[in-house]
């Protein structure tokens, strides 16, 4: 395309790990041209400077709504019990423009990190109302410059045992949430619990998310009857489970066995490492379980893996920033994981592995969306293994963010 006049060109950027220097030309939002020396004219240009261009983060799990509430909970224990029953008590209170300030100060972290796909779950029960759903909404709209939200309505602490909860969450998928959310292990009667959320997506045409297996004990688990609902109601490849701590318990071939249930069923597992580390393990005073599944050993078996944030400086997870490259260097030192196709492993499951779950491309390539990051790296395995510094980003071909690249003043 010599010669032609672009909206934006980014030179001298890496699209693969150490790969040749190339420019990314981008017309009405979309990659025009990716290759060497492209001579143009072009409303703005950007050199790159050898960073590493793909097309964001994606976090396939997280909780806006309750972010950022450390100062009105009490964390003694370090317990998942304790965790619910504090931001349970939290929420009652939460108002709609507390949710939103909350929300968005995570937000604009996690899009300076390179974050430009998110799925943050909403809690709406009795309690909280629909007061953080419609903070949550306003955050979608206000940000969608920068980053895609999908709102997933969610029940923390049960169904049967509050049938009010599944009334608004019906009214909550009638809208404008995207899918739905439950958590069986907070529930009296599990299996009926699983059976309500597959009722209300199959009502909604919508996917399905769960909070499973948060534990250490193998024997205890709900994850055959959702494989089993998965399979009987025909809802493969629109199901996710999130923590499944137990999974780290197991030995591989029990793994492998669960690893192939999985991919059968097209379920997506997201581990949240910074969570399920903070939590798990509490009744050991030497040699703590990490208590996170080994998600790398699943993706070797076909299941859709990914690596999120989930928790943001509250009772689940007191610390966080929403970066995903600082998560996955965690999965990483966590998994033990060294060799260079298990750095770029980790990276997809950052990336553009999850990005398919989510159902968009994730590759930079001619005709796409031209949302594009750059990353002060040579590629995705070096960014892993040094936790790369995210420079810039581009939504649909718009500026969201620049972070700069760092420079070093030496005296004189």
């Amino acid at each position: 395309m010599t010669g032609s006049l672009f909206d934006l060109v980014i030179r001298n950027v890496r699209v693969e790990e150490n790969g040749p220097l190339v420019d990314i030309a981008v017309r009405e939002g979309r990659i025009a041209d990716i290759g060497s020396d492209i001579r143009c004219e072009a409303i703005e240009s950007v050199d790159g400077e050898g960073t590493f261009a793909f097309g964001g983060f994606v976090d396939s799990h997280i909780h806006l709504d309750k972010a950022c509430i450390l100062d009105r909970c009490t964390i003694c224990e370090g317990t998942l019990a304790e965790a619910v029953r504090e931001t349970a008590r939290a929420k009652a209170s939460f108002e709609e423009d507390d949710v939103y300030a909350r929300a968005a100060r995570i937000v604009e972290k996690a899009i300076s990190h390179g974050t430009t796909r998110m799925r943050t779950f909403v809690e709406i029960d009795p309690r909280a109302g629909f007061r953080s759903f419609d903070a949550i909404k306003r955050i979608r709209e206000d940000y969608a410059f920068a980053v895609d939200i999908e709102i997933c309505a969610f029940a923390q602490d049960g169904l049967t045992n509050e049938p009010e909860t599944v009334d608004m969450l019906d009214a909550a998928l009638s809208n404008d949430a995207d899918l739905v959310g439950g958590c069986p292990y907070t529930d009296p009667d599990p299996n009926r619990h699983i059976e309500m959320v597959f009722a209300l997506a199959l009502k909604h045409d919508v996917p399905i998310d769960f909070h499973l297996d948060f534990s250490l004990d193998p024997e205890w688990t709900d994850l055959p009857a959702v494989i089993d609902a998965t399979l009987r109601h025909g809802w493969q490849g629109r199901v996710a489970i999130g923590h499944v701590t137990n999974l780290s318990a197991m030995s591989q071939a029990e793994i492998v066995s669960i690893a192939d249930r999985l991919a059968d069923a097209g379920i997506a597992l997201s581990v949240l490492p910074s969570t399920d580390l903070f939590l798990n393990g509490r009744g050991h005073d030497r040699l703590v379980p990490r208590g996170v599944a080994p998600a790398h050993m699943l993706a070797g078996r076909g299941v859709v893996t990914s690596i999120a944030t989930n928790n943001v400086l509250n009772p689940f997870t007191p610390y966080g920033d929403a970066s995903l490259i600082r998560m996955a260097n965690l999965y990483a030192n966590v998994a033990q994981l060294s060799r260079d196709e298990d750095m770029a492993l980790v990276f997809s499951m950052v990336t553009e592995v999850t990005a398919r779950e989510f159902g968009s491309v994730g590759r930079l390539k001619i005709g796409a969306e031209a949302t594009i990051v750059l990353l002060d790296s040579p590629g995705p395995r070096a960014a892993v293994r040094e936790i790369a510094r995210v420079v810039a980003g581009w939504k649909n071909g718009n500026r969201s963010f620049d972070n700069g690249k760092p420079r070093i003043h030496r005296p004189r």
